[in-house]
């Protein structure tokens, strides 16, 4: 999971990280906020599933920002930093999932991400409960940018590449860790399987044709290069095909 820090002591910054190193499922995002705007900004930007919040950090309230970030989509777990204790109630009315008071210890950080990993697993599962009744509209790719969310309707086609998925869409492309046979069982009503490595949108399909060599491929609009059909697929390809266009 990844996190970012919000804290203007130095020093605790680098205590801190020292201790994040113990945990080899964190990942520090090399951005730091030195502010409240910055860490709102930030998580906007980075979508961290965790947030370490300095209680009295510049700006607004530590208080103040938390609230702010759990109004973000999808919001991160807070975890509060602070040297005084007796803001603590207050801390976990404003939803923050744990409360560091200095110096701080590796069991008592343990425990806060502990908190911070169940919130993060609920908010999931509601996230998937909500896929299920309702279906995927967006396909979530974690890119140097962030947090990218490609609509479904602009995929062009999903290439399975080693362990990874390549989205290819209107506007680029992006890896994902989704399975092909997961998407395939998902959005088989619009997407087509044409490959044991590739799925495509049905509306990009343009036309069929058979090479020199007789190999079957597909044109699709907006990729620049057909695909090739395997023969166990070239049936159902044809079919699908004639009956979507029809």
């Amino acid at each position: 999971m990844n996190v970012l820090i919000a804290l203007d002591a130095p020093l605790a910054k680098e205590r801190l990280l020292r201790l994040l190193k113990q945990f080899n499922s964190y990942n520090v995002l090399t951005k730091e906020a030195r502010n409240s705007q910055e860490t709102i900004d930030l998580a906007k930007q980075y979508v961290p599933e965790v947030v370490l919040l300095d209680l009295n950090i510049s700006g607004l309230s530590g208080l103040e920002t938390a609230a702010q970030l759990k109004q973000l989509n999808p919001p991160p777990a807070v975890i509060f930093y602070t040297a005084h204790d007796e803001y603590a109630l207050q801390a976990f009315d404003a939803c923050a999932e744990g409360y560091l008071v200095t110096p701080i210890r590796l069991e008592q950080l343990n425990k806060a991400l502990d908190n911070a990993a169940k919130f993060i697993r609920l908010r999931l599962n509601k996230q998937n409960k909500t896929t299920t009744e309702h279906g995927r509209t967006h396909i979530s790719a974690r890119t140097h940018k962030g947090n990218e969310l490609v609509p479904i309707k602009s995929v062009i086609c999903f290439i399975a590449d080693n362990k990874y998925v390549s989205v290819i869409h209107t506007q680029g492309e992006v890896l994902i860790e989704d399975s092909l046979k997961s998407l395939e069982e998902e959005l088989g009503d619009q997407f087509l399987r044409i490959h044991r490595n590739a799925l495509i949108n049905l509306d990009a399909a343009q036309r069929l044709e058979r090479t020199s060599s007789n190999a079957l491929q597909i044109h699709l609009k907006g990729l620049d290069h057909p695909l090739n059909v395997s023969r166990r697929h070239a049936s159902a390809v044809r079919k699908a095909i004639e009956e979507h266009g029809s």
